[in-house]
């Protein structure tokens, strides 16, 4: 709702704070930050998640249970059905969504440590922009400043995590898959997939990702879970605020912004995702850490500061 009906309607909030609600920065910053914390969220219940279930069958049932809650809002909303070729485009989308989250978690299995599978997926705004400028996009100076920034600042971050390594060159080419299909998806969601309705596209991508996943899940995990407390918590977070609202909220700014300056948002993905660590589950936090959070922060600051403070595509 505007904050000028709120007002309207005898709301006791202040001039200047009306118009701070209303400006520019706050409308286009705030889902930015929202979309930051609850991707960030979504490391915290995965892990959790992996400890009750197999991990291909904890992504089955995430990007299935968003598939059908995406599908409700369909029926519910009635919007007008695209093209084919609109819904083929979400296709394309849902394979990689598939080929990440899945490659990821069979490094895991692999051996690979998580903070050295956070390092290499922690590369994706840099493989996004060197993809982009490929494509066309023009990146300034104090763009490929700030990626670098943040690029350093994740290393800092997960510099006490790297010990353990790769564990082996299969998992290593996991990681690249991964990586790959994280970025490709962004530059093909960005030019090809942002068209159609928004909870039609979400319903397609979830639902094809499950298609994926369910004969691994069920041939080769044969679909182990449990039903305590923390995994159905755990789970329910992941459909509906991380594959719901976080991937909502991607959607948008992607619509807004250029592909480059939007996935500049993943390094502060891996400090906030460190703190909730320190916060939740006691991980270690160190002045080092606390550098590398602010070296993230000033480079995504200075990747996607704009002459207007917006996100958007020029």
């Amino acid at each position: 709702m505007n904050t000028r009906a709120v007002a309207a309607r005898g709301a006791a909030v202040p001039e200047s704070m009306l118009a701070w609600l209303d400006s520019p920065a706050v409308r286009d910053r705030l889902p930015a930050a929202l979309f930051v914390f609850l991707w960030s969220t979504g490391y915290i219940a995965g892990k959790i998640a992996i400890t009750h279930a197999a991990p291909f069958t904890t992504l089955t049932l995430r990007f299935g249970g968003a598939g059908l809650l995406f599908a409700a809002i369909v029926v519910a909303r009635r919007p007008q059905w695209p093209h084919i070729g609109a819904l083929l485009h979400s296709a394309v989308v849902g394979l990689t969504l598939a080929v990440q989250f899945g490659a990821i978690y069979a490094a895991f299995a692999l051996g690979t440590s998580p903070g050295f599978s956070a390092l290499v997926i922690g590369c994706m705004p840099l493989t996004t922009a060197l993809a982009s400028a490929a494509l066309g996009e023009r990146l300034g100076l104090r763009q490929w400043l700030g990626l670098a920034l943040g690029l350093a600042g994740v290393l800092l971050v997960l510099q006490d995590r790297l010990g353990s390594g790769l564990g082996s060159g299969l998992a290593g080419l996991g990681l690249l898959l991964a990586l790959c299909g994280i970025t490709f998806g962004t530059l093909y969601q960005k030019r090809h997939a942002l068209e159609l309705d928004l909870n039609i596209g979400l319903m397609i991508q979830s639902l094809v990702a499950t298609s994926v996943l369910a004969p691994i899940a069920l041939l080769h995990e044969h679909f182990r879970f449990d039903t305590s407390a923390a995994f159905m918590g755990s789970l329910l977070w992941m459909i509906f605020l991380n594959s719901g609202a976080s991937f909502v909220l991607f959607f948008m700014l992607l619509r807004r912004g250029a592909a480059t300056r939007v996935s500049t948002l993943f390094y502060l993905v891996t400090p906030i995702t460190a703190i909730m660590g320190w916060l939740l589950m006691h991980e270690p936090m160190s002045a080092i850490k606390v550098t590398g959070f602010a070296l993230a922060a000033g480079g995504v600051y200075l990747a996607t500061r704009n002459r207007s403070p917006a996100i958007r595509a020029r």
